[in-house]
């Protein structure tokens, strides 16, 4: 397949209706861009190098976002491990191990940076309707995971019904990336995004909301692919920064509320070691081998859920 073959399916969301398209589409990108000359450079992080950029050889020779080698599959590992990867999420209850959530981690991480990266072939000018489309795929491809795993989840719009004196005035309307319920009763609110610049402020105020509407603590949680951005203005200058507000996180969850859980699947290595950020941010395996089964054993609240008009997970 060649890049313009790529770029056009991974621009389509209609291609990735199931977990199947993802992975499929991750081989074959993987495949091209592991194929002799069929990129004009893998270009190494000058500050972070285990971070590399695609250049590739079309018109404009674009620039791919940073990609993390340690998380990243080669062609070689991949077919083999993703499809270790799907017997995993059918046994997820029962196969916790170092190695598994690994596995689960670097999947998800591959498949949806082969799908950003080739966009990122995009033609110049369309960078937005890019990044639309990657951050919609991945929130259907998080939606698609949960399902896998038994959750019944969508996205959509909950209608929380507002009462006063007892008697219910109106209601207010809430759009989220991710809404698993239990029938009528809304579990767990969710965030689902590729990076989590200019979006924190909504998530924890969205939860704030919601406790004082419905006078219950509904559990949230923000899911990020990454928090990192190419900077520099030439090949050989290219390196990595940073795209997280540590103390934006901070004072939201020491003044606001905490969220129920913020996960990563290219965690940042301050997120690790800094007080507050890492006990309140973890890896995305610590969400779908553990704390997800907890999170809907929680306090529940009866809502209407409307569904997205194009009727997709």
């Amino acid at each position: 397949m060649k890049l313009d073959d790529l770029v056009r399916m991974a621009a389509t969301k209609e291609n990735f209706t199931e977990l199947k398209h993802y992975t499929a589409f991750c081989l074959e990108f993987l495949d091209f861009i592991g194929t002799p000359g069929a990129i004009q450079a893998e270009i190494v992080s000058r500050n972070e190098t285990h971070y590399r950029f695609i250049q590739f050889k079309n018109r404009e020779f674009s620039i791919s976002r940073p990609l993390n080698s340690n998380l990243l599959y080669t062609r070689k590992v991949a077919k083999t491990n993703l499809r270790q990867f799907m017997k995993v999420l059918d046994s997820i209850r029962t196969s916790d191990s170092p190695s598994n959530r690994e596995l689960v981690n670097r999947s998800v991480y591959t498949i949806q940076q082969s799908i950003g990266a080739a966009l990122d072939a995009f033609p110049a000018g369309q960078s937005n309707t890019a990044r639309k489309i990657n951050g919609d795929l991945f929130e259907r491809f998080i939606r698609l995971l949960l399902v896998r795993v038994g959750i019944e989840c969508t996205s959509g719009v909950v209608k929380v019904p507002v009462k006063v004196d007892g008697a219910e005035e109106f209601a207010m309307s809430y759009q989220h990336d991710l809404i698993i319920k239990s029938g009528n009763l809304v579990k767990v609110i969710g965030s689902v995004k590729t990076s989590s610049k200019d979006r924190l402020d909504k998530i924890f105020v969205d939860k704030f909301l919601l406790a004082k509407l419905t006078g219950k603590d509904i559990p949230h949680v923000a899911i990020f692919l990454n928090d990192v951005q190419r900077k520099g203005k030439t090949p050989q200058e290219y390196g990595v920064s940073a795209t997280f507000l540590p103390g934006h996180f901070k004072g939201y969850t020491v003044k606001l509320n905490p969220l129920d859980g913020v996960y990563y699947l290219d965690i940042r290595p301050n997120m690790i070691t800094e007080n507050i950020l890492k006990d309140h941010i973890k890896t995305f395996d610590h969400f779908l081998f553990k704390e997800l089964w907890g999170l809907i054993q929680r306090e529940a609240v009866v809502a209407k859920v409307e569904p997205e008009e194009d009727g997709t997970l």
